[in-house]
């Protein structure tokens, strides 16, 4: 499955559970961001991975990946009403071979 697929298997997914997508592939000083949501007040910043499994594609996403994803998180918010006090949460969803979508909330959260 391509990212582009990959992504899109993820926006339906999220879609279907209601959320809205405020961008695909934004592009932020540390990189690209692959889908901001927006839950009420909260954003949340999703890293798309693309695998044969599940567990294949888990292993693609490295702490360079996710420093990056987080310094244009900072600067998406920058721009929000509440700035840096915006309530995040960074996802990591995963598409394997069938593309069937797995979502791991806080993904990032080292607590």
């Amino acid at each position: 499955m391509t990212g582009l697929a990959a992504e899109d298997s993820v926006a339906r997914h999220y879609a279907r559970k209601g959320r809205v997508i405020e961008a695909r592939r934004w592009r932020g000083p540390g990189g690209e961001i692959d889908m901001i949501l927006r839950e009420g007040a909260r954003l949340v910043f999703v890293e798309v991975k693309a695998s044969r499994s599940f567990d294949a594609a888990i292993c693609r996403l490295t702490r360079r990946q996710i420093d990056r994803i987080c310094r244009s998180a900072e600067a998406y918010c920058g721009a929000a009403p509440d700035g840096l006090l915006t309530e995040m949460r960074f996802d990591l969803a995963l598409v394997d071979a069938r593309g069937a979508v797995r979502v791991i909330e806080n993904a990032f959260d080292a607590g």
